[in-house]
């Protein structure tokens, strides 16, 4: 791996130093920082002229200024002449604007689509994302990870038995099923609907079968954890016995940590896909380590191996 460079902004540092210690690589020296002026200042620090370059940044909070380092640093070693730029992008952020659902609206994440690719990324790869068709707004390579793979295992291990799996939403459901398959486990659905633009919703019941089960309710995020209580008040409510909540992204943004303290839930398993703040350190969540997925993916992509066979 000679020709193979990881460099990382500020969104998380942890784990880009995590991934590289999975490739036994050293993590590339750059300077990210902004100035007094808010504006961001990039410089990479070592020769990358000709080699196969990653750049780990998810787009976490504060989110703008993630992009921003992203479009940046790439555009800084496109001008130094590195031979393959792939972001790599474990949580992507405006994946709710993925469609113009209301009068006069954008799409921003197909505006962030381009602005990546032109800012000269060859490919992307990234993780769980809030729509799958967001894919299709890119035209480079795009490989979509998926966190099942370790949570599957997770709950595996923990040999759990009457366990049902549950998607927070219908728009989940097919994702969960899949995770379902994985854990020859039975799917329920939760019902809600949106209220407004502000993120509240209203559960409205399950299809499926919960009562004297213990229940797996699955997401791809948690941001103010409004969907998700919504969800464990009605499984709590039809029978269920001890409610597991399961996601890729844990934001925790708003009123999330109240709610999850005041809810009857066992645990709550997230991902180090953005790092969690201090504040949001709760008693019963279990942080699951995305490092060595994203470097076995990386080690494929490097070598032109195939990706999608560890998955399967």
């Amino acid at each position: 791996m000679d020709d193979l460079r990881i460099f990382s902004g500020n969104a998380n540092r942890p784990l880009a130093a995590a991934i590289c210690r999975h490739l036994r690589i050293p993590l590339g020296d750059a300077d990210v920082f902004q100035f007094s002026n808010e504006n961001i200042f990039v410089k990479i620090n070592e020769n990358v002229r000709g080699q196969d370059v990653f750049v780990v940044q998810p787009f976490s909070s504060p989110v703008n200024r993630s992009i921003m380092e992203l479009l940046i640093i790439i555009d800084a070693l496109k001008r130094a002449s590195a031979a393959r730029i792939t972001a790599v992008i474990p949580y992507y952020a405006y994946g709710r604007t993925d469609k113009k659902d209301q009068p006069r609206v954008p799409i921003t994440a197909r505006l962030i689509a381009d602005c990546i690719t032109v800012a000269g990324a060859d490919r992307v790869l990234t993780m769980d994302m809030h729509a799958g068709q967001i894919q299709g707004f890119f035209n480079i390579p795009v490989d979509e990870l998926t966190a099942q793979v370790i949570q599957a295992r997770y709950f595996s291990d923990k040999g759990l038995d009457n366990f049902v799996v549950v998607s927070a939403d219908e728009g989940f459901a097919k994702k969960a099923r899949k995770l379902a398959d994985r854990l020859n486990a039975p799917l329920a659905i939760v019902e809600k609907r949106r209220l407004g633009n502000n993120g509240v919703t209203e559960a409205m019941g399950i299809i499926g079968n919960v009562q004297g089960k213990n229940a797996l309710i699955v997401d791809d995020e948690i941001d103010t954890a409004g969907s998700l209580t919504q969800a464990v008040r009605v499984v709590h409510e039809q029978g269920a016995l001890d409610i597991y909540c399961c996601a890729s992204h844990a934001i925790l943004s708003g009123s999330a940590i109240e709610r999850l303290n005041n809810a009857p839930i066992k645990e709550i398993i997230v991902t180090d896909s953005i790092p969690a703040p201090e504040r949001s350190r709760l008693p019963n969540l279990t942080v699951l380590s995305v490092a060595e997925l994203f470097a076995g993916i990386i080690s494929r992509i490097h070598d032109g191996r195939s990706v999608s066979e560890l998955f399967w």
